[in-house]
Formats: structure tokens, C-alpha cells, sequence
């Protein structure tokens, strides 16, 4: 299912970055996945416009970096390895490095319950014969035990993702056993915007367009809703044309959103416009 067009013609993949952005705060380090366009999108719209303090370390190459670039296909690692400050191993980035940085990271679950434990390893309950492998957990059972700056996003909110409960878990939530840090604190879908007041997930915003019984439809447990439920504001003109223009000319950030025949298609043109593209400048 390819993405939705918002009000205005704003696809939902252009206002999930903005809404990302606005997360960020100046002056932090942002921790960055691999196969994360959004998030990357996200960020680096933050980094041009109110937060241009910001420090991003990658997946890609376990790098530390002061400044980041386009979003590329072919070029993505030179675009975060030539601009490192430092790189790391993984085992040392995920052990050393990013629980004393403590990062803000935005994750992607397969699967998410409502106190925001969530899932990235398989879906059915055997695991030796799932129903679907899942990219896996890397990292994320290191760092959510620790970190209080966990933030989740769902492209395509649906009731495969927001479940009641979770077939595996690789990403520790609201957690009564929890010693350290604290569950998630925000997500972001293509419907709306959730915090977790209370240690269980709350709406707060609704996307323009979508109703309150969108949202419920598509979640397969029951929604709280925040008093004051808010519309969220969409994008401004700058910010629209800092992610067509600049960040993501090539629109990497939807990919996140398509099937895999669309992403299969969708990935053979983004290719061939990259390799018509000058080399960026250092």
C-alpha cells in the first residue's frame, strides 16, 4: 500500500519527517539506524532549521558525525564516513559508546503492545518456523533497557503492528522490572501522534484528515485518548522544500511506505537518478 496524500497535497511520508523534526532538540545526538530514511529525513530537517547543534551517530559504519548529507542509495555509507568525527565497531558503539552518549533513537517496530514493548524479530510463536522473519533486533535489546530517549515510528499503522500482544519481544517497553531509563516516550504513524502518559500509549494528535475511529479501527487494542486531542500542523513551505530540494531530491523517504514490487520498482529509477547526479561536495 503506497503512502497516503494528506490535506494539501502532504504525503504522509513529508509530514511523519516533519513530525519527527520536532522531536529533536538542539544541541543532542541523535542516534540513527540502518534502513531508516524517514528518520534520517527527519533529522536532518531538524539540523537545517532549529537545531543545527545536533550530532548524528550512525549505523552506517558506526560513526560519529557533526554534519550530515543527502540521502543516497549507492552513496549512503561515503555520505556518513567521510564526514565522521569517529567510527566505531559495532559491539563497542552499541556497548561503549551509545550508553554514555545517550542518543535520542527513533526505532520501527514490527510490533508494538500498548505499554511500548515492541517487537522486530519475528511474527507467529514458533520461533524456528515464524510467519514472517523480521529484520531483527541489532541493538535495540542493549540500549532500550538503558536509554530514556526512546521514540518509535510506523509508517503504515495497521493492527499487524499495534497489538495487544507482542509475539516476541527485542525492544523492553514500560516495564515494572525496568531498572534503568524508561519505555518509550513518543510515537509517530502515518495517523497520528501517541505519547505514553502513564506508561501505556495515549493519542495526542491526529494527522489532518483521519478521525478518532480511523485510529481505532486500525489498533487491535483500545486507544486512550489525550484530553484536548490536537490536529497536527502540517508542514510549512521551507520545510517542505528543505526535503524535496535538498535532503531527499531523490525520495528515498517513501520507500518506507510501498510494498516490496513498488519498492523493487521505486528503487530502480531512484538508482538510475543518483548515478546522473554530480558527486556531492565535501
Amino acid at each position: 500500500m503506497a503512502e497516503r496524500e494528506r490535506v494539501g497535497g502532504v504525503s504522509s511520508a513529508d509530514l511523519m519527517c516533519v513530525c519527527i523534526s520536532r522531536q529533536v532538540v538542539d544541541g543532542e545526538a541523535l542516534a540513527q539506524g540502518l534502513a531508516t530514511p524517514l528518520v534520517a529525513a527527519g533529522y536532518l530537517l531538524a539540523w537545517m532549521t532549529h537545531a543545527p547543534n545536533v550530532c548524528f551517530a550512525s549505523a552506517i559504519g558506526q560513526s560519529l558525525c557533526q554534519e550530515g548529507g543527502p540521502l543516497g542509495l549507492a552513496s549512503v555509507e561515503s555520505l556518513w564516513l567521510d564526514r565522521s568525527v569517529v567510527s566505531y565497531g559495532f559491539v563497542s558503539a552499541t556497548v561503549d559508546l551509545l550508553p554514555r552518549v545517550r542518543p535520542k533513537e527513533f526505532f520501527r517496530p514490527g510490533q508494538v503492545d500498548p505499554a511500548g514493548n515492541f517487537n522486530n524479530i519475528a511474527f507467529g510463536s514458533d520461533y524456528r518456523r515464524p510467519r514472517m522473519r523480521l529484520p531483527g533486533s541489532g541493538g535495540i535489546p542493549d540500549v532500550t533497557p538503558l536509554s530514556s530517549e526512546i521514540f518509535l515510528y510506523v509508517p503504515r499503522h495497521s493492527r499487524v503492528t499495534f497489538v495487544e500482544e507482542l509475539d516476541f519481544r527485542s525492544g523492553l517497553g514500560h516495564d515494572p522490572h525496568r531498572l534503568r531509563g524508561r519505555g518509550p516516550c513518543y510515537l509517530v504513524s502515518d495517523l497520528g501522534q501517541f505519547d505514553f502518559e502513564g506508561g501505556r500509549i495515549r493519542l495526542t494528535h491526529l494527522h489532518p484528515g483521519v478521525t478518532e475511529a480511523q485510529v481505532q479501527s486500525r489498533t487491535g487494542f483500545q486507544i486512550r485518548v489525550a484530553d484536548g486531542l490536537s490536529t497536527t500542523p502540517p508542514p510549512s513551505a521551507e520545510e517542505l522544500r528543505l526535503l524535496t530540494e535538498v535532503i531527499d531530491p531523490l525520495g528515498i523517504r517513501r520507500l518506507e511506505f510501498l510494498s516490496g514490487p513498488e519498492r523493487r520498482q521505486a528503487l530502480a529509477g531512484m538508482i538510475a537518478a543518483e548515478s546522473r547526479q554530480r558527486p556531492l561536495a565535501s
